[in-house]
Formats: structure tokens, sequence, C-alpha cells
């Protein structure tokens, strides 16, 4: 497990200071499209000049390092247990070397170990899958984005949203407006339709997996992310709020199966700061290569 210590090690330090290039695509799109000297356009060029300097330092992106979620695509028979064993000494010893922040807590104390491990915390999602290597993906999730998520429950009666699509775009964009540029904006979107209480936000969080500029292969969602993030850009909301074209840079939904009697809408944000980072590993768990 040496090889794979030292690789989660690199994953972490890569999550934390270095944005994956599909977003940085994205922050230099939003920041043409801002109108030139406005405090919009001024805003997404202290976001650009910090992604460059936390890369050319190797330092994170933003002082809150968040949580620490790791999602790992294995074959069976993977020692899973071995692996978390593992990730908590590389986060341990990441957390020693600066590439996080010590930011987690007992939440009945508030004592803070500075080891960044401890009851849930990191956080770890298992996957089989066919393949014989390992993927190793990571997602650092601040605290300010985690506090503007929402869950709305279908109907709702003051928004006039019914169980239907349309019913869904209210709620969304409702957690838009509500958010009012809280949440380090422009943030992207992660959404659940349906599932339950837990697993909405479960589902709704691994749509941040995605690569920004993909496809979604439901048509029907494909046209609700792409009615939600045209319609959301025209709030004039704006980076960090203060107005502008740019309130999301993405917007990432999926469906999940629902009971007849419930019917949920789990929204996630995440802010321009959108760490995640994912390698395959090799036998000896050696990096083989980035899957962003």
């Amino acid at each position: 497990m040496d090889e794979i210590f030292e690789s989660v090690i690199e994953i972490v330090r890569r999550t934390s200071a270095e944005i994956p290039d599909d977003v940085q695509r994205g922050i230099l799109v939003a920041l043409e499209n801002e109108k030139k000297d406005t405090i919009a356009e001024n805003a997404m060029k202290i976001i650009e000049r910090n992604i460059a300097l936390a890369r050319e330092k190797s330092q994170p992106l933003c002082q809150d390092t968040g949580s620490v979620l790791f999602y790992v695509n294995c074959p069976a028979g993977f020692d899973q247990l071995a692996f978390k064993e593992t990730a908590c000494r590389a986060v341990t010893e990441a957390t020693g070397r600066g590439y996080l922040r010590q930011n987690s807590v007992d939440s009945l104390t508030g004592k803070n170990d500075g080891t960044n491990v401890g009851l849930g915390a990191p956080a770890f999602h298992f996957h089989q899958h066919r393949a014989e290597h390992v993927e190793v993906r990571l997602m650092l999730k601040g605290g300010g984005c985690e506090n503007v998520g929402a869950q709305y429950s279908l109907p709702n009666t003051p928004l006039k949203a019914n169980r239907d699509i349309d019913g869904c775009r209210k709620v969304i964009l409702d957690a838009v407006q509500q958010a009012q540029g809280k949440g380090c904006g422009p943030g992207i979107l992660g959404v659940c339709i349906g599932g339950d209480r837990a697993t909405g936000y479960e589902h709704s969080k691994t749509q941040f997996l995605r690569m920004l500029d993909d496809q979604n292969e439901n048509s029907e969602l494909a046209d609700l992310e792409t009615n939600i993030l045209t319609t959301a850009n025209k709030l004039g909301i704006g980076p960090m709020g203060f107005g502008g074209n740019t309130t999301l840079l993405g917007v990432k939904i999926c469906a999940a199966n629902r009971v007849p009697a419930s019917f949920f809408v789990s929204i996630s944000y995440m802010c321009w700061a959108f760490r995640r980072q994912g390698a395959a590993l090799g036998g000896e768990g050696e990096v083989k290569n980035w899957l962003y």
C-alpha cells in the first residue's frame, strides 16, 4: 500500500491546488462574457489570478479545503478496508504538508485534532466495476457552497411547482435565487430528481464528477440543464453576487427512482473553486493516468 499512499497524497495535492482543465475553460469563457470594466469582470479576473497562483505555488485554491470525498471504482476482491486506512493516513500526511487545511472538527466538542480524519471524515464511496484497475476520484467541497444546497418536496404550492419537469425547473431556479451570490459563485449545480432524502443528495453530488462541458445522455435532462443554465445567467446575480452575466458555470442533473408518495429534488451547489481530480492506478498502486 506504500505506492497507493503516495498516489493519494498526490491526488490530494492536485485536487487542492490545480483546477481541472474543463473548469478552467469554463471560467475563461465566463470572463470573456462579462462586460468590460465592471465589478463582475474584476471578480472573474481575481478568480483567474487565484487559480494561476495556486497552481504555481502548489497551494490550496481556497482556504476552505472543505469536506474530503473519495469515490473509488474498484474490481471485485479489492481490499476496501486497507485502501480506506491508507487513504486516511495519506490525508493526515497531506494535511501536515499544507495541501489541506486542518478543517475537520468533532461536532459535539468542537475539537480539531488537526488530521482531517474522524467519524465520517473523509467520506468514502466504493463501487465495483468489471475493469481490473482502480479509479480514485477526489472531491473537496467547501462549507460555503455546501450551506446553500437545497432539497425540495414536490408539489411546492408557494412556487406553483408540480410533480413534473417544469416543477423541477422552478425549484432549481428558486435555489439559485435563494443563494443570491452566496457559496462563492459563479457556481455549478448538481441535481438529483427523485430518490429519498439521503440518496437524492448523494446522487446530486456524483453529478460533479461529470465533465463541465459534457452532454447528458438523457435528452429531456439535457434540455433541462441547458434551460436552467441559460435562465440562471439572465437573473443578474453574477460572480459573488455582484451582478453580471455569469451566475452559473454549469448544471448537471440525474434522475433516480422514487416511491410514489415522495418527489424530492435535491440540489448540491459547488463553488467556482471546483476541486475534483482523479487517477487510474496501476497494479502497484501507482498513478497510470489522470482522469480530468
